[in-house]
């Protein structure tokens, strides 16, 4: 006599799930090395891109800080800037040509342009503190390669700095 009538006479053999896989063919072995990311590798400073983007903006701040820049003067010879949105931005260019292709889009390349040449250091340093309200620099406004220094710590003093909102 058999339990639960498994081995009737007649009747197929039924098997569990179990038995089954068992009978699965095993998996072949990996002929290379299989490659785990390794998370610590991942999160080095040369495999960020936050990091990276870092390391490159702060290049260009160091450069603009000893950079010589052109700084078009107004009719009463303050420092020419510019507001949007809320932040004053001093216009400083690269160079004479990026000063006129400037002057050009604004449609006043016929007048004649006062500058003076100015340290980035001290554009960032001592004229944007003097400006009310939030201020930064705008390098070859309007022209390709342009950047803006924002009135952010590290960039302008933190007495100045606008705040990130927890944000770095």
């Amino acid at each position: 006599m058999f339990d639960n009538g498994d081995d009737i006479a007649g009747s197929p053999v039924r098997r569990s799930k179990i038995a089954d896989l068992a009978d699965w063919p095993a998996p072949e072995a990996p002929t290379a090395p299989c490659e785990v990311p390794d998370p610590a590798r991942a999160m080095t400073p040369e495999h960020d891109p936050v990091a990276v983007a870092r390391r490159e903006f702060a290049v260009l701040l160091g450069e603009f800080r000893r950079m010589a820049v052109l700084v078009p003067l107004d009719e009463v010879g303050d420092l020419w800037s510019a507001e949007q949105y809320g932040v004053r931005w001093i216009c400083a260019f690269s160079d004479e040509e990026a000063l006129a292709r400037f002057a050009q889009a604004r449609g006043d390349a016929g007048r004649e342009w006062v500058y003076r040449a100015v340290l980035g250091a001290r554009l960032l340093d001592v004229m944007v503190p003097l400006l009310p309200g939030p201020a930064g620099v705008a390098l070859d406004a309007g022209g390709e390669g342009g950047m803006l220094f924002l009135p952010v710590a590290g960039i302008v003093p933190g007495a100045v700095a606008v705040d990130l909102g927890g944000m770095q």
